[in-house]
């Protein structure tokens, strides 16, 4: 039988360049060698990488976390060029990366976010004003990142003046959040049109959030798989992680990251945060674990992934693109 011909793409023009590193690392180690010949496409920091290389792929497979890859800048290529890949298609990639537009999606299609204020590099607002809208402590973000590049957790003026500085490196809008004293909870989606939801697994940080130190250096973090909780909240969470999937146009793969809280009348409250639709593949990464935990090893995960990118494309090849 002949060989499909994988090309990874990775590194990338991003803050999450050596993320990708690993990812595409542990991605090579687990395709099966049997199916698969693979083909290496490094993209490197100023953005260059072999374009022909693509031509000769038969399915692409983007390692892309961040902007430049996972934002639908990379896809747009991939379908200019007409090959099948792993993921979400454009549109599902730029509502996933910016976070702004994605909890507008979200809060209009009636799931549950917390409160949130968005900030333009032409515009301003003042501590106290964030304070009172959302409280205190509070999170800023850039709102075209991931991996929590260039996030800081704040109580002060001067902290929120820096925050809002270190976030506007990496983009040119903000997002700041209330802060949510709740578990951190995730879960993990696969599937085009008929998305399916793994079993839900909780992060444990250890230190003051859960950091890209936190994540990939300190290991400041403990993954506890499965989540701790009851068949209806782990019900309830992925109800909403596929809800989620679905109302930010998303295929292929993705990782609803949830806030789990208890209510003032205590009842379990779910509310998402974001989702990733390039999620890490990293040694430590949650969705290969989450998935393999629900019975799917990562190479029969790597299959499906595969599979579920070619049916996209011979759908989408019958679509009409002439008058005639």
């Amino acid at each position: 039988m002949k060989k499909i011909k994988i090309g990874i793409l990775f590194g990338g023009k991003s803050a999450e360049h050596d993320v990708s590193l690993q990812s595409a690392k542990n991605i090579i180690n687990a395709l099966d060698k049997n199916k698969y010949e693979i083909v290496s496409i490094k993209i490197d920091r100023s953005g260059k990488f072999n374009f022909a290389s693509l031509q000769k792929i038969d399915v692409i497979f983007p390692v892309l976390h961040g902007p430049f890859g996972e934002d639908g800048t990379m896809q747009g290529v991939f379908k200019q060029i007409g090959k099948p890949f792993v993921g979400a298609s454009v549109l599902g990639s730029a509502l996933g990366m910016d976070k702004d537009v994605m909890k507008r999606l979200l809060r209009d299609a009636g799931i549950p976010i917390g409160k949130f204020l968005t900030i333009k590099d032409n515009e301003k607002i003042s501590f106290e004003t964030a304070k009172k809208k959302l409280g205190s402590p509070i999170f800023i973000k850039p709102a075209n990142m991931g991996s929590s590049v260039g996030i800081s957790k704040v109580k002060t003026k001067s902290e929120f003046d820096k925050g809002i500085k270190e976030a506007f490196k990496f983009d040119t809008k903000v997002v700041v959040e209330e802060f949510i004293n709740a578990r951190e909870i995730e879960c993990a989606v696969l599937g085009n049109d008929h998305p399916m939801a793994s079993i839900p697994g909780e992060i444990i940080a250890n230190q003051e959030f859960y950091s890209y130190d936190a994540k990939y250096i300190n290991k400041g973090s403990v993954a506890e798989i499965p989540a701790k909780i009851d068949k209806k909240t782990t019900k309830k969470v992925q109800e909403i992680a596929i809800r989620t999937f679905q109302a930010l146009n998303c295929e292929g793969m993705g990782r609803v990251d949830c806030f789990l809280k208890k209510s003032a009348k205590g009842h379990t409250e779910v509310l998402v945060n974001e989702i990733n639709t390039i999620p890490g593949f990293t040694d430590i990464s949650m969705y290969p674990k989450l998935w393999e935990a629900s019975g799917l090893k990562q190479s029969a995960l790597m299959d499906r992934l595969i599979h579920l990118a070619i049916e996209r494309f011979e759908k989408e090849s019958n679509l009409k693109t002439t008058m005639k």
